[in-house]
């Protein structure tokens, strides 16, 4: 077993080998991986060595005050939250040892190719369509709501390779390049005037079939990890006290006490309480993860990440007044991350309203966290065993 007085002899041999001063930072972030450093529970190899998650945290406190470079976590989020622990739960050792490394390092970004116009919160009804010719798939279809796919290099992709089976049944998982000629990307302007998310057209996109993710017509259960994955990456974010939307909202309160009002101090109280369970409880949940295999909890706390930061941003808002109603900037922008800490109230008021969409709607995390979580009964599905090509649409 790898245990913290070894990692902690690893970075220090890394840092001698790599000093950050002098060395380029993509040069450093590569020895980095190499070294097995990169996600310490990852198999040796494969940017890991096989150590337990909890004691990444020693590593990269030594590397911090080394003034060591990061792989910029928030900018790249896509695929290490999503795409690096599906492929590691299913891919090759081939596919696994091309995509994790650039992955991680941030040289290759990835987006998701879920959502669709008619297939949102039920995603399962997907109409992108796959078909196989010799050893490639021909994908044609829309895309919807994808964060990053104008900066992404790949994309993890859910397609119908089969309509004549039930909806959750005839779906394949694929690896696409976004490169391809048949990739359209289009920004999405959103109600913060940024364009963050945009809409992906595919026509004729040819897919090798060596970057087909686990078994034809087992998509869903593939999809299944890339998205409980997304969850516990959105709403289980590593935060410190008073990090996220709260921040700021306390601040405020303590800089300005000619704002306060006994109700605004009442709910402020509320959701500082609620904020910082929702932070432990992420934190319990980090610790309990198998290796890339969290389960329908993650849904849990998602939900309640969505439901808090639409709270506490519109209690900062009432806070602020007539400055509330300020924003910033309305210039269309085709922004690589969302800040929700480096901009105005405003700006974190309008895009909190997204949280309770995207990575799953808060109605459908209802559901899961009803069946999965508190074993309650499932809801009627009429549609169930009905081939996705008799479904009315």
């Amino acid at each position: 077993m790898t245990d913290a007085e070894e990692l902690r002899r690893r970075t220090r041999e890394l840092l001698a080998a790599h000093p950050p001063a002098t060395t380029g930072r993509l040069d450093f972030l590569r020895a980095r991986f190499d070294a097995g450093l990169a996600w310490v529970h990852y198999p040796r190899g494969l940017g890991g060595l096989g150590a337990a998650r909890s004691l990444q945290a020693v590593v990269d406190a030594g590397l911090a005050a080394a003034g060591a470079p990061d792989n910029e976590p928030r900018r790249i989020g896509i695929g290490l939250g999503m795409a690096a622990p599906t492929l590691l739960r299913h891919g090759t050792e081939e596919q696994k040892r091309r995509f994790l490394g650039p992955l991680w390092t941030g040289e290759e970004v990835w987006c998701q190719l879920f959502s669709e116009p008619g297939a949102g919160s039920d995603l399962a009804a997907l109409g992108t369509r796959a078909v196989r010719d010799g050893d490639t798939w021909v994908v044609s279809g829309q895309k919807v709501w994808t964060s990053s796919a104008h900066l992404a290099r790949w994309a993890i992709l859910i397609a119908r390779t089969d309509p004549d089976l039930p909806k959750h049944q005839g779906i394949t998982y694929f690896l696409c390049d976004m490169t391809d000629p048949g990739v359209e990307v289009r920004p999405l302007r959103q109600i913060t005037g940024e364009a963050e998310f945009n809409e992906v057209f595919l026509t004729g996109v040819r897919i090798p079939d060596a970057h087909r993710l686990g078994e034809v017509g087992d998509g869903w259960r593939v999809a299944r990890t890339t998205l409980m994955n997304e969850r516990v990456s959105i709403g289980g974010m590593r935060l410190p006290r008073e990090g996220g939307m709260i921040g700021p909202v306390a601040r405020t309160w303590r800089e300005r006490p000619e704002l306060r009002t006994h109700d605004l101090h009442q709910r402020l109280l509320r959701l500082w309480v609620e904020a910082e369970v929702a932070r432990l409880t992420g934190e319990r949940l980090r610790q309990q993860l198998a290796a890339g295999r969290p389960g329908p909890e993650g849904s849990g706390v998602k939900l309640a990440f969505a439901r808090l930061n639409q709270e506490i941003s519109g209690l900062e808002v009432e806070l602020l007044g007539e400055e509330g109603l300020l924003y910033d900037d309305w210039t269309m922008r085709r922004s690589e991350l969302v800040d929700f800490t480096g901009r105005d109230a405003g700006y974190r008021y309008l895009r909190a309203k997204g949280n309770s969409i995207e990575g799953g709607t808060s109605e459908v995390l209802l559901n899961i966290v009803a069946e999965r979580v508190l074993g309650l009964p499932a809801e009627p599905r009429t549609d169930k065993d009905v081939a996705w090509k008799d479904l009315a649409r």
